[in-house]
Order: C-alpha cells, then structure tokens, then sequence
C-alpha cells in the first residue's frame, strides 16, 4: 500500500474572514467579524477528507461596527476576553458529502467551554496562482448557541423579545495556500 506524504495548508488571512450573525431585539440582525485570527490544516496527499482542521480567533479583535457594544461583547457579559483571549475550533472528523461538499466535525471553545459542533463545508476548487502558490477556497457555516458556551447575558424587550439571540449563525470564506 502507497504513503501519501502529508500536505500542510494555512489560510491566507488577507483573502479570508470569520463572520458571525445574531438576531437583535427579534426584528434584525447583527452582523459582527473577528479581524485577528490564524489556522490550517493537515491533509494526506491532497485529499480533503482527510483534513485535521484548526484554527483560532482573537476575542480582543471582535468587531460590529459599534465601539461600545464591541466593548459589551468583550466584557465578561459575554466572551470575557480577559480571562478567554481566543477562540478556537479543533477538528475529529471530516464527513465527505460529495466532491464539492464536507462536514467538519470538532470541538468549539468559546470562553473555556468547549462543545462538539459541525460545519458545513463547500469546496470552490484549487488553483495555482501567478507566483506559483497552490490556492484552494471555502466557504464554511454552521450555527451555534451562545449560551452552551457561557454567554447567557440577556434582557428582554418590552414586547417580550430578547435583544440578542441565542443562535449564532457561522460563516467563514477561507482561502488557504499550500504551505
């Protein structure tokens, strides 16, 4: 049986970004990036079923467009950046729906609690760039609840409705070169 040499990719953060979504007060959605953050992964060959995936988000680096509810989401209301500086995502297993198409499974942890998520992951296809770089594409998503992680700051409107949901819906457009 042949060995394939394991392939080493990292994402090109000037050509990727991690965006998060939340409802607010019932009738909206905030939309909200980390700016700072790094990550890879590990695959046999080329074949991305095989991938071991991580990455990591700095807390510190959360940005929505709003100063002061940036600073609410750093306090320890929410991700309590101080004690909890990142965010990171560690892959167990890679589910190959068809050529295009991936779930990564792994574990999430967010403010020192970690939970087992999946993420749904489109393949956009592999280039060589002008200077000789492998590039490959993704978009990712997948959702999650803040509160499974300790984020369980609320308030309720006058209505009855919460002004930041629970749900936090994922999505990741990573580009990542072949190291």
């Amino acid at each position: 049986m042949e060995t394939q040499t394991q392939t080493n990719w990292v994402i090109d953060v000037a050509h990727s970004e991690i965006q998060f979504k939340v409802r607010h007060m019932v009738i909206s959605t905030v939309t909200g990036y980390f700016r700072r953050f790094e990550g890879g992964f590990q695959t046999q060959g080329e074949d991305f079923s095989t991938a071991r995936v991580w990455f990591k988000a700095e807390v510190d680096s959360i940005d929505t467009n709003s100063e002061q509810r940036d600073g609410h989401l750093k306090s320890a209301d929410f991700f309590d950046a101080a004690n909890h500086p990142e965010i990171s995502f560690q892959s167990s297993s890679v589910e190959k729906k068809d050529d295009s198409n991936f779930i990564v499974h792994g574990d999430l942890t967010m403010r020192g609690v970690s939970k087992p998520v999946a993420l749904a992951v489109e393949y956009n296809g592999t280039l060589v760039d002008p200077w000789g770089m492998t590039r490959s594409g993704f978009h990712i998503n997948g959702s999650v609840n803040r509160k499974d992680f300790g984020l369980a700051w609320h308030a309720v409107t006058e209505a009855g409705g919460l002004v930041a949901g629970d749900e936090v819906k994922l999505y990741i457009n990573s580009e990542v070169t072949k190291a």
